[in-house]
């Protein structure tokens, strides 16, 4: 079958796509999704994604190839096989980033996307509990969730205490400045998560000219003999079907699995394809590079005080919860456990913030396989975690085979600049001073990991060496410029020489963004797709 628009993806990216590019009724839209639906109730919840975390029905799993920075670990890497993709298992914390990381798209040879050309964006995609201010609007698809007034009552002790050692506050982190410290916004609507899928896709599958095939696994782009890509061909319960588009295919599979799906048709390094026995159509050597990903690492303390450990330890705390949750679509199953947090300077030399912080008001261990979920520590705790917003680190995706059933390499390498290593022992630094304010100080009964025999530079980064990993924020494996020895689409989003292909998702990032990238993965979305429509009413 024939379609105007083919969709390979749908996550953030490509479920705001494929309501956008369909909601005019002229165009005919085909969204392929690897993954299942999303009606189960662990996708709705917020609190769900403990157990999406390890779950190969609606998540990749994938893992890092051994990390030399880190101890040569296999870092856990989950991304979304689900109608919804990572934004129907992630976090939920909704972070623009800054100013000049948009700018630093423009510099980097694109043109229009600028910070003040983002912003409509931004403010197209959101309805916002502040209302309609020149940085937010009331009436978007995405509803945004304040957890101010319900944020546990041990995060005011983080806030004070930075605030007393001389750091401001912050009431918006996506209003005029990101700097400051305060509690984080999250999409969530009515107590429930408020994904691309649920906001733009359910609504839009209402509509004739939208078609969504879920479990619809992409073996490769076809293309015509003059090289333009023409449809893709697609495993589907055990059979093998192929799609015709008469205008574009677009690739919203991620930063993972869009380069991967590159290679695999022949676009990308013709020495990486020759050795796999892949047929090169196309030689454009950066697809798969420039992988960038945030890395954090937490800092674990004893509490005086009642924290979420309390509440959700135990069968008891876990029902009240459940209740609250039933009843009144409130409490800690409604948020994210990373309430508070904020963007710091970790030098005074640092010309914009450079760490992002999370304050959790509980203290827990990460799920180690399959069928386990976040456990809370046995004691009233919380934790500090830090993440560098801008590591210079740079890695690569590539395919491990010419077979789409298999896992590509992932190697970010981690820390692989000086610039990485300094932020790493400012932030651990930045942390320890925090936890010397007084209003921490008045909380803590000890730092139980890495604790008191840990104090030098030496040791904190040996310990971030030993304990970090990655915050979930791949991006940059089919960054967007204007050379395609260095990019592999234009600012366009366009692939460089091969008509009829477009990329949309996070791996067009020229830079990371300071924070949580699922909000700027849905704004490139929404910036596409009027794109999109803008090329198809010119011809």
């Amino acid at each position: 079958m024939s379609y105007d628009y083919i969709i390979v993806g749908a996550g953030s990216a490509g479920c705001i796509l494929a309501a956008r590019l369909s909601e005019s009724g002229r165009h005919s839209v085909l969204l392929l999704e690897a993954g299942g639906r999303d009606d189960a109730l662990r996708f709705r919840i917020p609190i769900g994604y403990v157990y999406t975390y390890y779950d190969p029905n609606a998540n990749w799993m994938y893992y890092l190839q051994p990390e030399p920075a880190l101890g040569n670990r296999s870092v856990y890497c989950p991304r979304g096989k689900v109608q919804g993709g990572s934004g129907s298992i992630n976090a939920l914390i909704y972070i623009r980033g800054q100013r000049s990381d948009y700018d630093d798209w423009v510099a980097g040879g694109n043109p229009g996307w600028a910070y003040q050309d983002v912003l409509p964006y931004y403010r197209k995609l959101e309805s916002h509990p502040l209302g309609d201010t020149p940085f937010h609007a009331a009436d978007g698809p995405i509803h945004i969730t304040r957890m101010l007034a319900d944020a546990h009552p041990i995060c005011a002790a983080f806030l004070q205490g930075c605030e007393g050692l001389g750091y401001s506050r912050n009431e918006d982190f996506n209003g005029a400045s990101l700097e400051g410290v305060g509690i984080y916004d999250i999409n969530t609507h009515r107590g429930l998560r408020d994904s691309s899928s649920r906001a733009y896709l359910h609504p839009a599958l209402r509509k004739e000219r939208l078609r969504f095939e879920p479990r619809a696994l992409v073996e490769k782009i076809l293309f015509e003999e003059s090289g333009r890509a023409k449809g893709v061909r697609v495993q589907q319960h055990g059979a093998v079907h192929e799609f015709m588009a008469a205008r574009e295919v677009i690739l919203s599979a991620g930063a993972i699995d869009t380069p991967k799906l590159l290679q695999l048709s022949g676009i990308g390094d013709q020495a990486l394809l020759s050795k796999h026995g892949v047929r090169v159509v196309h030689h454009l050597p950066a697809v798969g590079r420039n992988l960038q990903d945030h890395i954090c690492a937490s800092y674990y303390y004893k509490a005086n005080r009642r924290t979420l450990n309390d509440e959700l330890g135990s069968w008891i705390g876990r029902a009240r919860a459940a209740l609250q949750f039933a009843l009144r679509r409130r409490g800690p199953l409604a948020m994210s456990v990373n309430q508070a947090g904020g963007f710091l300077r970790s030098s005074a030399e640092r010309p914009t913030p450079n760490i992002q912080l999370y304050f959790n008001p509980l203290s827990y261990q990460i799920p180690k396989g399959r069928g386990s979920t976040l456990r809370p520590e046995p004691y009233s705790g919380f934790l500090l975690a830090f993440s560098p917003c801008r590591p210079s680190s740079r890695g690569s995706v590539e395919i491990a085979s010419g077979a789409v059933q298999d896992s590509p390499l992932i190697r970010p390498n981690f820390l692989s600049t000086q610039q990485d290593i300094d932020e790493v022992i400012e932030g651990s630094r930045l942390v320890r001073k925090l936890m010397q304010a007084p209003a921490l100080r008045a909380i803590t009964v000890e730092e139980t990991k890495p604790g008191p025999h840990v104090t030098d530079d030496a040791q904190m980064l040996q310990y971030f060496r030993e304990e970090a990993g990655s915050i979930y924020h791949p991006c940059g494996t089919c960054a967007m410029g204007s050379d395609p020895r260095t990019s592999v689409v234009s600012g366009r989003l366009k692939a460089h020489g091969i008509d009829g292909l477009r990329v949309v998702d996070a791996s067009v990032f020229p830079n990371i963004t300071s924070g949580n990238i699922n909000a700027p993965t849905m704004m490139v979305a929404e910036r596409a797709a009027e794109m999109i429509l803008q090329d198809a009413r010119n011809g």
